[in-house]
C-alpha cells in the first residue's frame, strides 16, 4: 500500500507562551494569537494512484480510557486503509502522537464487519433466538413510542431503563455513557425520566469504597513515575488495558526509564505489564490482595517501619490516638493488625502466606523494602477490587500508601488507580431525571425480576427508600451488557424469557452482538466514521487531548445515527422539540464548541473549522504531573479533604453505621476498618471441594470487553484460551492448546487451553468480552467469561464482582 506523504509528521509542535498548551494539524499552529502557517498535506506531492484518496480524520470511542485518532484515507466513498496520530513529535513528555492500538487500527473491519446491521427490525421468534423481519424506519419509530406511552400510562417513567453500555463513551453528542452526558439520558428526560443507576461494570467497588477513606478516587498521574524510585503494581495491568499512545502503558514504561524505577507487580497471572519489564513477580491467589497488606502492615509496625508522623498528622483511626469517640476502645488499625482488635487474631507474615499463597518471607523482605523505598508509586488496577470483596481489597491496598506516607507526594499515589489530566469541554446536556431514584447499575437483572421488593437498606438504592416498580422497558443503545458482559448468561437468558416481566427490549447498535440477538426492536447505528462528533476524555497521563472525528463515509446501508433514530422516536412521543431543541447534529457540535470557547480561553482563537481540519488539539496540565491530595499533604487544615473529618480515614464512621443498618447476605461483610473480608467463591470456600479452581478474568489485546469481538484478524492474532498452571493442567490429563470444558453450577464453556506457568497453581483465567456462542443445550463454544459468573453483588456497592468465581476444567469428552 503506498502512503501519503501526509503521512509524515509536516511540522514540528511549538508551544504557547505558557508552555503547556499545542495545537496540531495540517493547516496551521496557533497559540496565544500567534497564526504560524505549515505546509498543508494536499500540497504536497502524491502518488498517482492515490490522487483521488482523502484523508479523514476521526476515532476509536469505545471503552478503554485512550481515545485514539484514526486518519480515515477514504477513496469512491470507502475507507480503504486508516493510519493514526502523526502529528507532534514522537518523544514522551513533548506532546507526543498519540497513537492508536491494532484494535482502533482494524476501524475499517468494523465499519465493513459481515455482522453489520443494516436496516431496522421487529422480532418474530421467541426472544433470544435472534430472529426478525425487515421493517422501516417509520414503523420502528411507531411501534417503540407506542409501547412507551403504554407502559408510562400503566407503571410509570420508573419503570423505563438504560442499562449500562459503552460502546461510544469517548464521544459528545453520541455518548452512550455516562448518563450525566448520554444521549440515550437526554431523550428518557425530555419524555419525563426514568430509572437511574449508579456504579459501573467497571470499578464500581472501588468508586464506592475510596471516598469513604480519601473523599474522592484521587491518584498521581502516570507520568509521575518518572519520580518515583518504586512501583508497586496490584494487579494493573495497562499492557492489555490502556495499550495506546494515550494510555498508560507508554507513559509508564517512559517514565520508569526516566527515574529507573523498580517494579514489583502483584497478581495471580504473570501479565503481559510485567512480561520482563518487572524486577519482582508476585502471584497471589485472587481476593487476597489485603491480606498481603496486613502481613506486610504486621511487620512495618513491629519494626517501627510506618511513617507515624505522617498517621498522626493526616488520618483518623490509625491507632488510638485519633480513633473517633464514637469507635468501640481497640477498634483502631493498629490493634486490628496486632491482634488486639475484636478477632483477637495478630495479621503476622505466617497469618497472611496461610491466605495469599506468599511465603511468609517474601512478605517480610517486602515489607520492609516498601516502607523504606521513597516515592513509592502504590497502585491498584480494577481487578482486585473486581470481587465479593472488592470494597475492602480497594481500601486495604491504599492503606499501604498511608502507611508508607507516600500520599500528596510526587513519586507517590494514593493507593488508587492512575489519574489523568483533562481538557475542560463542553457536552452534550443530558437535562434533569425527573425519577431520583437510582439501583445499583450492577442489579438491573433484580429490578426486573423483584424491583418493588428493593431497598436503599437491603440493595443499595440511592435517591429512594424503595422502588415502586419493576422494569418493563430497556433502552440499550452501544452496549453488550445486557447478556455478554452482565453475569450469569443463563439466568439472565431466563429472565429476558418471561415477556410479562420485561415488556419491551430497543437495541441500537452497530453489530449482531448477543444483545441484539434479544431485542425486540432492533435499529442499526452509525459507526464513528458515518457522523461528525467530537472526541472527548482522551489523556495521556498529564497531557489531555480532543480529537475532531469527522464524517469519514456516508452511513451504510439503511444506517442512522443515533441523534437521528432518538429525534425519530422523540417526534412520535412529542418530545421532538424538547429533544433537539430545533437543532441537527452539526448545529449541536458549533452550538458546544461556542459554549466551549467562551469557558476556556484556550480554544477562543480557534476557529470550528480551523479545528475540524487540525483532527486534534493537546494541552499539558498546567500544573505539571498530577499529584492527588498535595495541597492538603502541604497543609491539612487550609485543605482538608471531603470526608466528614477532613482527613484521610482509616477508621470511618459512615461505614460503621452503615454496617450495622444495612440488611447483608450472609458472608457479605462491611467494617469501618480496610480489613480483609474472606469472599463468597473465594479461595476458602466450601464449594471448592466440587469447583477446586479459582477463575478470574482479565481484558483482553484482541478486543475492549466485547467490541472488536467479531474482527477477525484481532481475532486471529489473539487466540481466545484458558490459562492454567502446568501441575493443574496434569492432574486432568489436559495439553497445551487442548479444547476443554470449563464448568460450575451456572453453566458451562468451551476454549483452548493455555497451559502456562504464568498463572499460580490453583487459579485459571480467560480473557473477558469472548462472544456468547451457545449451541442449543446452554453451552457456550467461544470461551465466553460471563457464563461462568455469579449475580451476587458485592456489599457496599452492591457492584460486578466477576472476578469470583469457582470453576472445574475437564478435556472434552473427558468427566
Amino acid at each position: 500500500m503506498h502512503k501519503l506523504v501526509s503521512d509524515q509528521p509536516t511540522s514540528l509542535p511549538r508551544r504557547d507562551l505558557l508552555k503547556n498548551s499545542v495545537v496540531l494539524g495540517s493547516a496551521a499552529l496557533v497559540a496565544n494569537n500567534l497564526s504560524i502557517p505549515i505546509a498543508k498535506a494536499q500540497n504536497q506531492t502524491t502518488p498517482p494512484s492515490l490522487q483521488e484518496e482523502k484523508l479523514v480524520w476521526s476515532a476509536c470511542t469505545v471503552n478503554c480510557h485512550s481515545r485514539c485518532p484514526l486518519r480515515m484515507h477514504v477513496k469512491d466513498g470507502v475507507i480503504t486503509y486508516v493510519e493514526t496520530d502523526n502529528l507532534g513529535e514522537d518523544i514522551y513528555g513533548d506532546f507526543h502522537q498519540v497513537r492508536a492500538c491494532a484494535r482502533g487500527r482494524s476501524m475499517r473491519r468494523r465499519v465493513y464487519n459481515p455482522d453489520r446491521l443494516k436496516y431496522p427490525m421487529k422480532r418474530i421468534g421467541k426472544r433470544g433466538e435472534g430472529k426478525f423481519k425487515r421493517i422501516s424506519w417509520e414503523e420502528a419509530f411507531e411501534e417503540i413510542a407506542n409501547n412507551l406511552k403504554r407502559i408510562i400510562k400503566e407503571h410509570g417513567n420508573e419503570s423505563l431503563y438504560l442499562p449500562f453500555a459503552t460502546g461510544t463513551i469517548g464521544a459528545t453528542v453520541a455518548a452512550s455513557y455516562p448518563p450525566p452526558r448520554s444521549i440515550a439520558s437526554r431523550f428518557m428526560n425530555s419524555i419525563g425520566g426514568c430509572l437511574g443507576h449508579h456504579g459501573t461494570y467497571s470499578y464500581s467497588q472501588i468508586f464506592e469504597a475510596m471516598p469513604f477513606m480519601y473523599g474522592s478516587n484521587a491518584a498521581n498521574s502516570p507520568t509521575d513515575i518518572e519520580n518515583s524510585k518504586l512501583v508497586v503494581y496490584f494487579g494493573n495491568n495497562p499492557a492489555e488495558t490502556r495499550m495506546s499512545g494515550g494510555g498508560v502503558t507508554y507513559l509508564a514504561q517512559q517514565a520508569m526509564e526516566r527515574s529507573q524505577a523498580k517494579m514489583i507487580m502483584i497478581d495471580p497471572r504473570y501479565n503481559d505489564t510485567a512480561g520482563g519489564r518487572e524486577d519482582e513477580w508476585v502471584p497471589i491467589r485472587p481476593g487476597t490482595d489485603a491480606a498481603f497488606v496486613e502481613g506486610m502492615a504486621y511487620v512495618m509496625i513491629t519494626e517501627n517501619l510506618v511513617d507515624q508522623a505522617f498517621l498522626d498528622t493526616y488520618c483518623v483511626g490509625y491507632d488510638e490516638k485519633t480513633l473517633p469517640a464514637s469507635a468501640k476502645p481497640n477498634a483502631h488499625y493498629k490493634a486490628y493488625i496486632l491482634g488486639d482488635g475484636e478477632d483477637g487474631i495478630a495479621k503476622t507474615p505466617e497469618w497472611a502466606e496461610k491466605i495469599t499463597s506468599i511465603p511468609k518471607a517474601t512478605i517480610v523482605r517486602l515489607a520492609r523494602e516498601i516502607a523504606t523505598t521513597k516515592p513509592a508509586y502504590i497502585c491498584q488496577g480494577w481487578g482486585p477490587q473486581r470481587h465479593a470483596n472488592g470494597e475492602q481489597t480497594s481500601r486495604a491496598i491504599a492503606m499501604l500508601a498511608c502507611l508508607t506516607g507516600n500520599v500528596g507526594i510526587s513519586g507517590g499515589n494514593s493507593g488508587s488507580r492512575e489519574g489523568f489530566y483533562t481538557i475542560p469541554f463542553v457536552r452534550l446536556p443530558a437535562m434533569d431525571n425527573p425519577i431520583k431514584a437510582k439501583i445499583p447499575i450492577f442489579m438491573w437483572t433484580d429490578a426486573v425480576t423483584r424491583g418493588t421488593e428493593m431497598t436503599a437498606l437491603k440493595d443499595g438504592l440511592k435517591g429512594a427508600e424503595k422502588l415502586n416498580k419493576n422494569i418493563k422497558f430497556i433502552l440499550n443503545y452501544a452496549g453488550n451488557c445486557i447478556i455478554n458482559q452482565h453475569s450469569d448468561i443463563n439466568r439472565t437468558l431466563d429472565i429476558l424469557s418471561d415477556e410479562s416481566q420485561l415488556e419491551m427490549l430497543v437495541v441500537i447498535d452497530n453489530h449482531m452482538t448477543s444483545t441484539a440477538k434479544c431485542a425486540d426492536i432492533l435499529l442499526p447505528d452509525c459507526t464513528t466514521s458515518e457522523q461528525m462528533d467530537f472526541c472527548m476524555d482522551g489523556s495521556a497521563g498529564n497531557m489531555g487531548y480532543v480529537i475532531f472525528a469527522d464524517k469519514a463515509i456516508e452511513p451504510q446501508f439503511e444506517c442512522k445515527p443515533i441523534y437521528e433514530i432518538l429525534s425519530g422516536i422523540a417526534e412520535k412521543m412529542g418530545a421532538k422539540e424538547i429533544f433537539t431543541e430545533g437543532r441537527t447534529q452539526e448545529e449541536w457540535l458549533r452550538h458546544l464548541y461556542q459554549q466551549t470557547q467562551s469557558k476556556n480561553p484556550f480554544f477562543q482563537d480557534i476557529s470550528f473549522e480551523e479545528f475540524r481540519e487540525r483532527g486534534i488539539i493537546k494541552q499539558k496540565d498546567p500544573n505539571g504531573h498530577m499529584v492527588a491530595f498535595k495541597k492538603f499533604r502541604e497543609d491539612p487544615i487550609a485543605n482538608p479533604l471531603t470526608t466528614p473529618s477532613g482527613k484521610i480515614e482509616v477508621y470511618s464512621e459512615r461505614l460503621a453505621k452503615i454496617a450495622e443498618t444495612w440488611e447483608l447476605q450472609e458472608g457479605d461483610i462491611i467494617s469501618p476498618l480496610p480489613i480483609y473480608a474472606p469472599a463468597v467463591e473465594g479461595w476458602d470456600d466450601p464449594k471448592r471441594a466440587q469447583y477446586p479452581l479459582q477463575l478470574v478474568g482479565f481484558h483482553y489485546k484482541s478486543r475492549v470487553h466485547s467490541t472488536y469481538g467479531n474482527v477477525d484478524v484481532l481475532d486471529q492474532a489473539s487466540l481466545q484460551s484458558v490459562w492454567i498452571n502446568p501441575i493443574d493442567a496434569a492432574q486432568r490429563g489436559i495439553k497445551h492448546n487442548q479444547m476443554v470444558r470449563i464448568f460450575n453450577d451456572r453453566g458451562e464453556t468451551r476454549v483452548m487451553a493455555n497451559v502456562t506457568p504464568r498463572i499460580l497453581p490453583g487459579v485459571v483465567a480467560m480473557g473477558e468480552g469472548a462472544w456468547y456462542k451457545p449451541d442449543g443445550q446452554k453451552v457456550d463454544h467461544n470461551g465466553s467469561f460471563n457464563v461462568l459468573t455469579t449475580q451476587r453483588p458485592s456489599p457496599l456497592s452492591k457492584g460486578n464482582p466477576q472476578h469470583t468465581n469457582l470453576v472445574q476444567i475437564a478435556a472434552v469428552g473427558g468427566a
